[in-house]
């Protein structure tokens, strides 16, 4: 089923496309060389904003949950990336840990880890799920809307590994953030995989170095299709020591969206767009749509609301924001069902797998639409986003516009691995 999708469907964003389309050997070969020297992150998903003028990622999810969201015609995609993963990683293996968020009565959520169980189990892996919750002290079985149910079962350290009563795996596929910092259990471990590494998760990761990473790559990138990198590209800059809740740092805050509102307005000046600047103001170590905000104008920040500071100051699990990003806002254009749309892009591996629309008929197109109220409607993929229709008029072919989609989710899972590379602990330093 095709959701029926209304875009702006004008100006640039219909000469990338055909940038795009015109360059897909030269792309697809770009993607080739760049997993020759790098890994890709276990698993991504990727937010895109198609403001019909731009088409740029806005958030990079290194941890993604939202599998159930999926659609069946997805999961032999799916099922291949985890095979191809798996086997580069660990060719012998029989045994996935999966350890999941430790807020168990989440159903959705929960439906979400059995959708990986149930890839794995196809990709020819025992999987059982383990919770570091200290609240599961035996096996938990969970029943699920759907009529399924997921068992939780407690996990057991010894010396040196992890694992599960009479389970012992060699890898162990983290869907926990880490946002509430790193759990012990989960620290030096030997000879087990651990997916994806411990400073992928936001007790060490920040925006910051990853919007750092992809600029870089957006040059390079841009250089290749010959556009301008801004067209896919959201600018960003990093303010620190911005406290919320104490009303501290608001100066230095107030200069970064000055600053951006003004550079995003000589942008639309020579683009002959006529749209109202805004950017967003972002926990620079959060996720989950917490400690995020749209900013049209510095005035709004000398006016901000006791609830408003509340909702800034800490992101999940109590972490605490004393860092921020102010990206520049990209505005989504699309539509599903007269709600706001923004398509998310999944992968596994360097593949893209599949993906949904997130839809807020409440939010408007330059909100954050990663909030509750949202509702999913999975993407076309009937036919692949491997498989564009060259010759089809830009803005006229689903496949060539999710083409396109999968192209800058890729991009984003580029730079994330360029991200992890640097911030690796382990990593050989060289004189």
């Amino acid at each position: 089923m095709v959701p029926h999708l209304v875009t702006a469907l004008n100006g640039p964003i219909n000469e990338l496309e055909q940038r795009v389309l015109d360059s897909m050997s030269a792309i697809e070969r770009w993607f080739r060389l760049e997993w020759m020297e790098h890994t890709p992150p276990f698993y991504t998903s990727v937010d895109v904003r198609n403001a019909g003028f731009k088409l740029a990622p806005v958030d990079t999810n290194l941890f993604p949950g939202g599998w159930n969201n999926l659609t069946k015609e997805m999961l032999p995609l799916a099922v291949q990336a985890a095979q191809a993963a798996i086997e580069k990683i660990c060719p012998e293996a029989r045994n996935l840990l999966v350890i999941p968020e430790n807020h168990s009565r989440n159903t959705f959520y929960l439906a979400n880890v059995l959708q990986l169980v149930h890839i794995f189990k196809m990709a020819g892996l025992n999987v059982r799920v383990g919770s570091i919750d200290p609240a599961i002290k035996s096996p938990k079985k969970i029943e699920l809307p759907n009529g399924e149910s997921i068992c939780l079962e407690p996990v057991v350290r010894t010396k040196r590994r992890l694992g599960l009563k009479n389970f012992d795996p060699c890898t162990i596929l983290l869907n926990n953030d880490l946002s509430a910092g790193t759990p012990g259990i989960l620290e030096d471990l030997h000879e087990q995989y651990l997916l994806p590494p411990l400073h992928a998760g936001w007790s060490v990761r920040r925006k910051s170095n990853h919007a750092h990473s992809y600029e870089e790559l957006t040059k390079r990138f841009g250089k290749l299709l010959g556009i301008d990198p801004w067209l896919i590209n959201p600018m960003t800059s990093k303010a620190d020591g911005v406290n919320f809740a104490e009303g501290m740092g608001t100066d230095v805050l107030t200069s970064h969206v000055d600053a951006m509102l003004t550079k995003v307005r000589r942008k639309y000046k020579e683009y002959g767009i006529n749209e109202k600047p805004f950017v967003i103001v972002k926990a620079d170590n959060g996720n989950h749509g917490m400690g995020v905000m749209t900013v049209r104008d510095v005035k709004e920040l000398e006016a901000l609301d006791k609830k408003t500071r509340g909702k800034m100051s800490s992101t999940r699990s109590g972490l605490e924001v004393n860092e921020v990003i102010v990206q520049e806002g990209v505005l989504t254009n699309e539509r599903v069902h007269n709600g706001v749309a923004e398509p998310v892009v999944y992968m596994m591996d360097r593949y893209v797998v599949g993906g949904f629309y997130r839809v807020h008929a409440e939010r408007s197109s330059d909100e954050s639409l990663n909030s509750p109220g949202s509702s999913f409607v999975p993407l076309a993929f009937s036919e692949s986003a491997h498989m564009p229709q060259p010759g089809a008029k830009p803005g006229a072919s689903a496949p060539n516009r999710f083409y396109m989609y999968g192209v800058i989710g890729r991009l984003a899972m580029v730079a994330a691995s360029y991200e992890l590379e640097a911030t690796n602990p382990d990593a050989e330093v060289y004189e």
